[in-house]
């Protein structure tokens, strides 16, 4: 084995261990949810009115499975479906399930600002601007970044800032001509 590649491989280990912390820290944060629910609550929370059909999408899983999810969330009072239109019904919160994503998207912050405490303020900084350009870098079209900002706080990352919706919003006007 070359130097070269045991850096490598010891970098990806340390990112892989970064990916177990993040996801352990982000699932507690979840509580009870499992988290395809949880994004269900997170994108209809800052964009009410979603179909079944379009959190199936944003969430990653069949159409069947969404509907399962739908059911359990508004039996437990998260959830309230609206007047249909057409073969559509319009999915909204209640207000226990505004205050659910409120909840638990303030203890993911605090898990995931608890992990970044380790970094001076100039480090943090630097961290998070590589951050950017990994996320910007790795954004493919809109659905990949829906889908990735599935479980994101939308009122704190704008689409001005975010790195992901600005690189879905420089893809789709490069395949536009604009």
């Amino acid at each position: 084995m070359t130097y070269a590649y045991a850096m490598q491989l010891l970098d990806a280990n340390k990112l892989g261990a970064l990916g177990a912390m993040i996801r352990d820290r982000t699932e507690a944060s979840l509580r009870e949810l499992s988290p395809s629910a949880a994004a269900v609550l997170s994108m209809l929370h800052f964009k009410p009115g979603l179909t079944t059909t379009e959190l199936a999408e944003v969430v990653g899983v069949s159409q069947p499975t969404a509907v399962r999810l739908i059911d359990g969330l508004e039996r437990q009072a998260l959830i309230v479906r609206g007047n249909p239109e057409g073969r559509v019904t319009p999915l909204t919160l209640t207000e226990t399930g505004h205050a659910e994503v409120k909840e638990m998207q303030a203890l993911r912050l605090a898990a995931l600002d608890g992990l970044l405490s380790a970094l001076q303020p100039d480090k943090r900084r630097h961290f998070v601007s590589m951050l950017d350009e990994i996320l910007a870098g790795a954004t493919t079209s809109r659905a990949f970044a829906r889908t990735t900002c599935r479980l994101c706080e939308h009122d704190l990352c704008g689409h001005e800032i975010c790195p992901i919706g600005c690189r879905a919003a420089e893809i789709e006007r490069k395949e536009s001509g604009r």
